[in-house]
């Protein structure tokens, strides 16, 4: 048994594109073309992040490895044939633009498909003994990806595919995805929102995107009635609150559920510098909430990338991430520390989400997600 930290990348994940936007909008009328250009679900995010370990030592410390693309098999057991036979056909003649948000070049549904590999190759080492806990850096995202429709720059359900393909070579029964990405996980949600085997958590800023999923009354359904756990909070949230949340409603309902392996959805996106939401999050944030997940599960989780889009702050946060995952000593100081720590909401704030995660609360056990 491994107590290393499995980190799998791949260089062509970088290599996907999308089409000529600017910001969240496509470029004509009115909306003219930016010098960098682009969405900004762009590599440089994630580059950044492996130069930043690169730089430190960390990568050093790891267990640096790319992995096989998830197979046509895989796949299906998620997505449509129908759907992936136009996400390949388009892919192979240019590219285009499927679902809300997702466009895409030439070569996307098999970047997309090593991307979905990554996060079967984390489960996989981590449920077989190879690594005490495993990072993906996939790209492109997946938690926004429904079985037939693409969106919010995500093209396949990442871990949705990796966690079947796992339940297919009998390397687990039950799962929890913690989506702490700022933006709800309905693409997760939707694909096992009757299912009793795995358990949905999504932390996330209320109505962003999506503007109209995420309340605390989609509850599951059927079998999966009371294992779907939605958490909208409101903007301006920071480090408290997110501690607070994690340890009023996400540990306890992690601990009562008692997966085989929990998996985070891992946005940096509700970090004080991101360009598309308006949470208040820092480097140490997502250390101490990794080490709230850590202590239930005796180390051993799987944490897939997902959104964040502030090319300077992504990679300290991933970074602090990493170091609580692997206990490294390296750390990477937070060149903005003093910056995001002075704009933390004040005591009346604080007060204020007190109240909003109390309400939350009692909506959850109204709910039955709660006991």
């Amino acid at each position: 048994m491994s107590d290393k930290t499995a980190f799998l990348w791949d260089e062509k994940c970088f290599w996907h594109y999308g089409g000529n936007y600017a910001l969240l909008s496509p470029v004509g009328g009115l909306v003219q073309p930016m010098v960098s250009g682009g969405l900004p679900e762009a590599p440089e995010t994630k580059r950044r992040l492996k130069n930043l370990m690169d730089v430190t030592g960390l990568s050093d410390e790891l267990d640096m490895d790319s992995a096989a693309p998830a197979s046509m098999d895989d796949l299906l057991r998620v997505h449509p044939q129908s759907y992936l036979d136009t996400f390949k056909e388009m892919s192979d003649n240019g590219g285009g633009e499927l679902g809300l948000r997702t466009p895409f070049g030439s070569g996307a549904f098999e970047i997309a498909a090593l991307s979905a590999g990554l996060v079967t190759e984390a489960i996989k080492r981590v449920q077989t003994g190879q690594a005490r806990n495993a990072y993906a850096l996939s790209r492109p995202p997946g938690h926004h990806c429904l079985p037939d429709f693409p969106n919010g720059f995500c093209l396949l359900a990442n871990i949705a595919i990796a966690i079947e393909a796992a339940r297919a070579q009998g390397l687990g029964k039950r799962f929890a995805v913690l989506d702490w990405d700022v933006h709800h996980g309905n693409g997760t949600e939707a694909i096992y929102l009757d299912r009793d085997d795995v358990l949905t958590i999504s932390i996330h800023q209320d109505r962003c995107y999506p503007h109209d999923t995420g309340g605390t009354e989609v509850s599951g359904t059927g079998k999966g009635a009371g294992l779907n756990m939605n958490i909208p909070l409101p903007p301006g949230c920071g480090h408290k609150a997110y501690l607070d949340v994690m340890e009023r409603l996400v540990i306890p309902k992690l601990k009562s559920f008692d997966a085989d392996l929990v998996i985070i959805a891992c946005g940096f996106d509700a970090s004080g510098f991101d360009p598309l939401a308006r949470m208040m999050c820092s480097p140490d944030t997502y250390r101490l909430m990794t080490r709230q997940v850590m202590e239930v599960t005796n180390g051993r989780l799987v944490a897939a990338h997902e959104g964040g889009y502030s090319e300077l702050y992504v990679p300290f946060c991933g970074h602090a991430m990493l170091e609580e995952m692997s206990g490294s000593s390296i750390h990477a100081e937070d060149p903005l520390h003093a910056r995001i720590t002075g704009q933390q909401p004040d005591a009346y704030a604080d007060a204020f989400h007190v109240q909003v995660i109390d309400r939350l609360e009692g909506e959850l056990k109204a709910n039955g997600v709660l006991c």
